[in-house]
């Protein structure tokens, strides 16, 4: 069997209509990574990794199970559907499952046009290396760091297919690329650190590695001489790191599948104004080159 993601997922959907699932979707992703660590100037650490990963679930009325395995071999895609639909027959209910509907499919998505994949070829550990290397000595130029915990460096590629029974059937690949630095100021117990990292769907949009070893430098320079502040009230402004946390906070409480199982804090104020009325949360999936975008969910 060719081992094409489209086909893993074709594959999966007949082993599980087969084993008696009434329907399913499936998932096959293959990815490819590199990261390189550096300290002192010298290569620390580096890591790659292939693989090719597969995920099935199955759906009997309303109980539903998943199963997942980096094996592709056929023997393994029918004990896959077999244990699931056994899995899924012994679930409780859930009234809340469900394929989408037709009429709910994404249609003929724009996937080139999202730009979720660097054309650009895999770099050279090398240049991955050269990259960690001129973060940490940028960090390291800045009078009062006394050392870089890490300078690292990355690559990642992946593709994605997804199908299901109801007859969605869509994949596409993303590229990622970063670069980090963690830098430290002081000794002992006066010592204090802080990092800046950058991670960019296309090489050509990520920052220099200057650039991040001077900001994270910058940013634990700030930390020195850090005391406790006495007890009181004062007006508080969010670095962005922890703004994004809040509304992250609140994603993960408007999330359906939170909300239909009771789980969620914001499971009983469905239509009510949760936020500031001059301030709007708008979710857009399809933005040019960003790492959360994507063709389609699920």
């Amino acid at each position: 069997m060719a081992d094409t993601l489209d086909s893993l997922t074709a594959a999966l959907l007949h082993a599980a209509q087969k084993a008696g699932a009434a329907a399913a979707d499936a998932i096959a992703v293959s990815g490819t990574s590199v990261s390189i660590d550096v300290l002192n100037g010298a290569l620390e650490h580096a890591e790659r990794s292939e693989g090719v990963d597969i995920g099935l679930r199955v759906l009997i009325g309303k109980r539903q199970a998943c199963v997942s395995s980096s094996d592709t071999s056929p023997t393994t895609l029918a004990t896959m559907a077999e244990r699931a639909v056994a899995m899924a027959r012994q679930a409780p209910e859930d009234p809340s499952i469900g394929l989408a509907d037709a009429d709910q499919l994404a249609q003929a998505p724009e996937i080139a046009a999202l730009e979720l994949a660097d054309p650009a070829p895999e770099p050279a550990p090398a240049a991955l290396e050269d990259d960690a290397r001129r973060a940490e000595d940028a960090a390291l130029g800045h009078e009062g760091i006394s050392q870089v915990q890490a300078a690292s460096a990355g690559y990642g590629r992946t593709r994605i297919h997804l199908a299901a029974s109801n007859g969605f059937s869509g994949g596409y690949a993303r590229s990622s690329r970063a670069i980090s630095c963690v830098a430290i100021t002081g000794q002992g117990t006066a010592m204090e650190r802080d990092y800046f990292g950058d991670a960019r769907v296309f090489q050509s949009d990520l920052m220099g590695p200057e650039e991040i070893g001077n900001i994270a430098a910058t940013r634990t320079l700030a930390r020195a001489g850090a005391r406790q502040p006495r007890t009181g009230s004062f007006p508080v402004l969010f670095d962005e790191r922890i703004a994004s946390s809040l509304i992250g906070h609140l994603l993960a409480a408007v999330n359906g599948t939170a909300i239909a199982r009771g789980a969620s804090w914001l499971r009983d104020s469905l239509g009510q104004q949760v936020l500031p009325a001059s301030l709007s949360l708008i979710e857009d999936p399809h933005r040019h080159r960003t790492s959360g975008s994507r063709p389609f969910d699920a």
